[in-house]
């Protein structure tokens, strides 16, 4: 589920407790958190609506200044779906923030990020790829996802879903071009490289 900043922004103030998507069915679900510009975003209760249920005050609280332009946000890919009234809140500041500035590694916290990932390689039609691809970013920073699936030959929608999974143990940055890898993500590499004696790639 994605906002605009602006709502967002209302959101964090409290101004925004409200959001409204057209869908063919709910895509999110009550009491999951959303990962944002502004951190973590909780989802309330979920309810399908008609046009006829919406009220100026609710367009207000989706940050609009009517119904009219709610609808007008609602309908611009046209009117096919479902109407969901959805209700958010800030909820707090993302932690993975805080974790990929992570410049030391202890060593229970690599052998952590060791068992995560061989989780991660395993549960994947793919096979190993983490570490393949956490090299890529390293020696490519900021190449988009199209140059790094070309270097690592995984195909480019599955690579940007699987990146994001780096993201949230801390060890990737996106940018709106990009990723490079966190301090926490040069500190794993670097901790690895040195328990196998500079061999990285099928380690």
């Amino acid at each position: 589920m994605l906002f605009k900043e602006i709502h967002l922004s209302g959101i964090k103030s409290g101004k925004i407790t409200l959001a409204f998507r057209r869908w063919q069915k709910a895509s999110v679900k009550a009491g999951s958190l959303i990962y944002t510009s502004i951190g973590r975003v909780e989802i309330g209760k979920i309810e399908a609506v008609s046009e006829h249920d919406i009220s100026d005050k609710d367009a207000q609280h989706a940050g609009f200044p009517d119904k009219e332009q709610l609808l007008k946000s609602l309908n611009r890919g046209g009117s096919a779906g479902t109407i969901f009234r959805v209700a958010v809140s800030y909820h707090s500041a993302d932690p993975r923030i805080e974790l990929r500035g992570q410049a030391a590694l202890p060593e229970q916290e690599f052998a952590d990020l060791e068992r995560k990932l061989a989780k991660l390689d395993r549960f994947s039609k793919q096979g190993d790829w983490t570490r393949s691809v956490l090299f890529a970013i390293k020696e490519n920073p900021h190449l988009h996802a199209i140059g790094i699936a070309k270097l690592t030959g995984f195909e480019k929608e599955w690579l940007k879903l699987n990146i994001r999974k780096l993201k949230n143990l801390g060890l990737t940055i996106s940018h709106p071009v990009g990723y490079e890898l966190s301090p926490l993500g040069n500190a794993y590499i670097k901790m690895r490289l040195a328990k196998n004696h500079g061999c990285f790639i099928g380690t």
